[in-house]
This record gives structure tokens, C-alpha cells and sequence, in this order.
């Protein structure tokens, strides 16, 4: 066994890894996390023709190096563990040893700004640190090529990591009061409560860049196969009307006509662009299994109407396209509704609209969940800090849907509305215990989208009283929405536009 080698020999055998041929795959370091219940997929390079041995804890898997350097192989699934283990991987002469090694649940993160806003901007980031020392939460949460630089040129040192090997950079991290700073707040605040919860080790590959679009999370071959959505990756990404303006408009900004940037038939390479992040960092994990993913992403894509009709088939091919790379048919997706913000220093004049999309999306996406964000809006901010609620509601689908546990996992959602004898009567899905907060009076309800209305609860069934059969009832259809109806559970219900019948 690989266990019964003397230290100093496991010590030399590492100090010459550098130079030597065995070299494991970017995602594997230690302090990993690897998923619970399903084979362990591990590759890397070596010397063609060689043998690699792996071992962890009991189990251990051997395979012949092929002739182009590559090599894989499968150890047997195995159950969470919250004792650290130590990976040991062995070709001729060259040793490399992980240490501190999980088993339990990964998570990818994929989206823009308040999918990365980290912990130490958030509003509970003093709760957060006070309890930061968690070995049972793991991180791989690397930099981005041009984070944080917005509306200004690349310098060099930027252009030079504008490729998909070093775009991102970055490795696996313990959570403890180094790497939770600067770590997802929805991510931790998700992990955390399912740790709780559960018992089970929780592990987080944190991808989502600040500003991205949902295109550039989709692998280009997905784009080019969809007939309504394959324009978006022909011709140059940066004049192309497919995508969205400010997104283009970022982009140019920051690559100009800048001919040392890498590009292809695309343009100039560039975290906004389609299929880049992708090629650059999700594609590195798509050979090992994860748990689900996670989104909180479309402030870019809502701000023309072109934009917001394509969002939900967007979704669906992306979350589609990764279970079918992934090997995982029923992987699950949980993903944020955009907040409440005005719309009077900020184009969010689509977001009720944009909000009403994603609630949609429910029904067009299996195995999908919904976290409602609109009542923890920051009124003239598009980056709410309360990353805390928004993290524990994207939680309980997890928890019910991966955990079993008998949990509400959403706020009222809309089944039907029919107008009969002078009103229109709501009914809801996750619609027991229908109230407000504090027993106020019931706002957020309106017959044409803009006009408020008197609405009632009645057995868990919303009344409006109206003497014209209406065409539709809207609920929170404001950019900054005041919509006040909550569930038994206390979780809100969703921006909502339903026909009337």
C-alpha cells in the first residue's frame, strides 16, 4: 500500500515532480472535494506506455498511459467522508500525493457579479467570519483575466491570460478566515446551510465573472446546433446584434483594436464572449461528476426585449448541453430570480417581465429551482448584500430535491385565474398559509401591469373584485416591486403575469 511509504521518501518523490512526466489534471489538488456516490473519474499526463496507479482511501484503480501522454481511470464511487484522505498517484519512479482530500457534494457556480460578490461585502459578512473556520466546506474559487476592469483598455499583463489555459487561475481552498473573504456569498451561505442540515462536506468550483452574459457560459457547439440561438456565435462577437449591446459595448472597451489579443472566427478572446468561459473553465470539470448547479446571472441579458424573449430557451439549452456533457440526465439547476432595483438611475425597466421569464422557466427545465430575490432588493443598487436569504432559499430545492428532507421550497407560485361573478380568483402552487408581513394590507397586484389593485386573501386563494373580466393579473410587475404575499413558510411569491380564464 502507497500508505506505508517512509515520509522522506514520499517528501523526495514530490520535490521532483516538477520535473517529472506524471502530472495530474488542473481540477485535482489538495483540499479537494470529490462527489459523493459516483465513480471517481482522475486523468492527467505521463510517459506513454507507463502503468498509473491511484489510491484513496480503500480503493485504488490502475491504467497504461496512452501514446499521446494522456491518461484516466475510474476508482469506485464512495460515501461522503469527513475524515480528510490523502490521494496517492504512482507511475515508474514519479509520486504525487493530495492530502486533506473530501468526499461529499460539488456544486459549480456559474453567473455574473452577484453570483461572485464575495462574502466580505455582504451583509452578514461579520456572522460569516465569526464562524469562518469550516473544513467541511471547500472552495475552488479562482481570479479572472481583467477582474474588475471594466470600462477601460486590457494592459498587457491581462491580454496575456486572455486564452483558455490561463484565463482563470487559481486552486482548491479549505474554508477558514483566508479564502472565505473573498468567496461567493450565495455559494457559502448555500453550503453552509446544507452542512447544517445535512452533515454532508460541500464543495463549490466557482466560475461566474462580474457582467458576463449567459452566452458565454455555453459551450459554442450547443449555440451552433440551436436554430433560434446559433446567430450569437457567427461573425464578430463584438458587433454582433445577437448579443447583448452593453455587453458588446464592455468589450470593446476593454479589447479595442488591440491585434495582440488571441482571437478566433469570434473576434478577440474575452470573458463576455460566447462559449469563452465555457472552453476556459467549466470544460475543465465536465469530466468529473458534481452534485448540481447553481446560477445567479441576467442583469446582462435583460435590458432589451429581444434579449429577454430568448432568455428562458438560453437556460434550457445551456443546462441541457451540461447534463449531456456531464453523463448526469437529472442534474439539478438551481438558479436566482433577478431583484427589485428602480429603474430611475437603472435600465431595469424589463425586469418585472425578465422575472416573470425565469419563474416560467420552472416549467420548461426539469429538475430546475427557483430562488425568489425581489423582496432583499437594494432600491438603487443592482448588487443587494443580503446574499444570506438568497443562498438558504436556493438551499432548500437541494435540500428537498438531493437530501430528501420535507422542506417548502419556494415562495406562491400561479396556477391558475379564473374570472367568475364579479372577481378573479388565484391559485397557487406552494400556496398554504397565504399571508403578508405583520398582517399588512395585500399590495403588488395590478390588471394591466401598472395600476394597483385591491386584492384579498381568501383560503389560500387570492380575490380580486373587478365587474370586466380582466385579460391578465400581474403581481410585483415593478421594476422595484411591492409586492408583499408570503406562504406559510415566509418565502415570497414570484413576479408573476397569468392569462385570466
Amino acid at each position: 500500500m502507497f500508505r506505508s511509504k517512509p515520509i522522506c521518501i514520499i517528501a523526495l518523490l514530490l520535490s521532483i515532480t516538477a520535473q517529472a512526466q506524471l502530472q495530474l489534471a488542473a481540477p485535482f489538488a489538495s483540499h479537494m472535494l470529490l462527489q459523493r456516490n459516483q465513480p471517481i473519474h482522475v486523468w492527467g499526463k505521463g510517459t506513454p506506455q507507463h502503468w498509473v496507479k491511484v489510491e484513496i482511501g480503500q480503493q485504488t484503480a490502475t491504467n497504461q498511459v496512452a501514446a499521446d501522454s494522456g491518461w484516466s481511470l475510474y476508482l469506485p464511487a464512495m460515501p461522503a467522508n469527513t475524515q480528510p484522505l490523502s490521494m496517492y498517484v504512482v507511475s515508474g519512479t514519479d509520486s504525487v500525493v493530495l492530502t486533506d482530500v473530501l468526499i461529499g457534494d460539488v456544486w459549480v457556480c456559474i453567473g455574473q457579479s452577484n453570483m461572485e460578490w464575495p462574502v466580505k461585502k455582504s451583509l452578514h459578512a461579520a456572522e460569516a467570519m465569526a464562524a469562518a473556520q469550516q473544513t467541511l466546506l471547500r472552495f475552488y474559487n479562482p481570479g479572472y483575466a481583467g477582474k474588475n476592469l471594466y470600462n477601460i483598455a486590457f494592459s498587457d499583463s491581462v491580454i496575456r491570460r486572455l486564452n483558455t489555459q490561463q484565463f482563470y487561475q487559481g486552486t482548491w481552498q479549505r474554508c477558514d478566515s483566508s479564502s472565505l473573504p473573498d468567496m461567493s456569498a450565495v455559494a457559502y451561505f448555500f453550503g453552509q446551510h446544507l452542512l447544517n442540515n445535512t452533515g454532508v462536506p460541500q464543495g463549490f468550483i466557482q466560475l461566474s465573472i462580474g457582467g458576463a452574459p449567459l452566452e458565454t457560459f455555453i459551450r459554442r457547439e450547443a449555440l451552433a446546433a440551436h436554430p433560434q440561438l446559433a446567430a450569437k456565435q457567427q461573425g464578430h462577437w463584438l458587433s454582433n446584434d445577437a448579443l447583448p449591446v452593453w455587453v458588446r459595448e464592455r468589450g470593446l472597451q476593454n479589447t479595442g483594436n488591440n491585434t495582440s489579443i488571441a482571437a478566433d472566427d469570434l473576434g478577440p478572446n474575452h470573458a463576455y464572449k460566447p462559449g469563452f468561459a465555457y472552453a476556459a473553465g467549466v470544460a475543465a470539470f465536465t469530466s468529473m461528476p458534481i452534485a448540481g448547479v447553481l446560477c445567479y446571472q441576467g442583469e446582462s441579458n435583460a435590458q432589451e426585449p429581444e434579449r429577454l424573449a430568448e432568455y428562458a430557451a438560453l437556460n434550457e439549452l445551456m443546462i441541457n448541453d451540461y447534463r449531456q456533457v456531464w453523463q448526469q440526465p437529472k442534474l439539478p439547476f438551481y438558479f436566482v430570480q433577478l431583484s427589485s432595483i428602480e429603474a430611475t438611475n437603472y435600465k431595469s425597466a424589463l425586469w418585472p417581465a425578465f422575472r416573470n421569464e425565469q419563474r416560467l422557466m420552472l416549467d420548461k427545465i426539469a429538475y430546475s429551482g427557483m430562488a425568489v430575490s425581489s423582496d432583499v432588493g437594494a432600491r438603487h443598487d443592482v448588487h443587494p448584500t443580503d446574499k444570506k436569504t438568497i443562498g438558504q432559499r436556493l438551499a432548500l430545492w437541494a435540500l428537498r430535491d438531493v437530501y430528501g428532507k420535507k422542506v417548502t421550497v419556494s415562495g406562491p407560485l400561479p396556477i391558475t385565474a379564473r374570472y367568475k361573478n364579479g372577481r378573479v380568483e388565484i391559485r397557487f402552487a406552494h400556496g398554504k398559509g397565504l399571508q403578508t408581513p405583520n398582517a399588512a394590507a395585500l399590495q403588488g397586484f395590478s390588471l394591466n401591469g401598472e395600476a394597483s389593485v385591491p386584492a384579498v386573501i381568501k383560503h389560500n386563494r387570492i380575490i380580486i373584485y373587478t365587474q370586466i373580466k380582466p385579460e391578465a393579473v400581474y403581481y410585483g410587475w415593478q421594476p422595484y416591486s411591492n409586492g408583499n404575499l408570503l406562504n406559510a413558510a415566509l418565502l415570497p411569491a414570484s413576479t408573476f403575469k397569468i392569462a385570466v380564464q
